[in-house]
């Protein structure tokens, strides 16, 4: 460590490895975001609603591009509700017409009632554009550090430590 101190150029360069490993994540979250057509195309599960389907921590791959054909009942989608912050993925159990004008009601598998109260105010149905994203692909529990992170936020602090140490006592 006081080598990396007394050597400016060592530092420096240790600095600028960390930001680039920073913006190359960033890079890629991006380009996911744009090959994906979603905001956010990586999504981790929150709550047990969708069980068995899904389990709290899964890590769920989005897919929002539909060329050749519309969104189905019986997906499961990602969607936002105005006014919440946090997306919401359950199954797709109706469809009311067709098009993106058409009127989605939406369901978790282990849930009784459909998702009109989780709806905003006044609003009865979903529509295509509420939709983030369909799920492909997940990866069971790799999701748990997110929510460890969101439940716990002084492990950011540590863990942001960790990885600055790494960097600065890091040799080349």
């Amino acid at each position: 460590m006081l080598s990396t101190l007394q050597n400016p150029r060592q530092a420096a360069a240790q600095l600028l490895n960390f930001g680039l490993i920073l913006s190359t994540a960033f890079m890629m979250w991006k380009g996911l975001s744009v090959l994906a057509d979603s905001p956010s195309p990586i999504v981790v599960v929150l709550s047990g609603s969708m069980e068995p389907a899904f389990q709290r921590g899964d890590l769920l791959f989005l897919w929002n591009r539909n060329f050749f054909e519309e969104t189905k009942v019986g997906e499961i989608v990602v969607y936002n509700v105005k006014g919440k912050d946090i997306p919401i993925v359950h199954r797709l159990v109706r469809k009311f017409g067709v098009g993106d004008d058409a009127k989605l009601l939406t369901k978790g598998d282990n849930n009784v009632a459909d998702d009109t109260e989780l709806y905003a105010r006044g609003q009865d149905y979903i529509e295509r554009k509420d939709i983030i994203g369909s799920v492909v692909a997940y990866i069971p529990f790799v999701g748990y550090v997110t929510i460890l992170l969101s439940e716990h936020p002084w492990l950011k602090t540590v863990m942001l430590g960790i990885m600055g140490l790494v960097v600065v006592l890091q040799r080349e």
